[in-house]
């Protein structure tokens, strides 16, 4: 069975800047994202190399349209989160890869599966495609908002096999 997966920008980017953005082809077959959200990848504060590969957009990614709604649930959100949710609705999408507290809180409540850039590593070094712990250094070096916790947390169980 193949899962409908719709992204946000920040997954896509930070795997990007850490060299693992293939991992998204590996593990989903098609990555659909909203215009708003290619917008965003191809804007002129995003890095250089980051524009161009979106300009260049691989084949298994699928831009799609949706009216992002705003409504009082959503009205805290930035347009790119506003469409994923709305494209992720549209699609009934399977799973959203998300980072935004409240865009994961919203897209639960609406029943949206979700998991963000952390969850994609560990679902990767759980298939023994990564190193979890390079990987996790190689994020550290980017502006990547964590809990400190959060990565000692997934070292932990990735290193014990949880």
């Amino acid at each position: 069975m193949t899962r409908v997966v719709v992204a946000d920008i920040s997954p896509i980017l930070y795997l990007y800047l850490i060299g693992h953005i293939d991992l998204l082809r590996t593990l989903f077959p098609e990555v659909h994202i909203p215009a708003a959200v290619h917008s965003e990848l191809c804007h002129a504060r995003t890095p250089q190399s980051v524009r161009e590969w979106a300009l260049a957009k691989p084949d298994w990614l699928s831009i799609g349209l949706a009216t992002a709604i705003v409504d009082s649930e959503t009205a805290s959100l930035d347009d790119g989160e506003r469409a994923a949710i709305a494209l992720a609705e549209l699609l009934s999408a399977d799973l959203i890869l998300m980072d935004d507290r409240k865009g994961v809180q919203i897209s639960l409540r609406k029943g949206i599966a979700v998991t963000g850039t952390l969850g994609i590593l560990d679902l990767a070094a759980r298939r023994g495609l990564i190193d979890l712990a390079d990987s996790l250094d190689r994020l550290k070096t980017t502006n990547f908002r964590y809990r400190p916790e959060m990565l000692e947390d997934l070292l932990t169980r990735y290193r014990t096999g949880n």
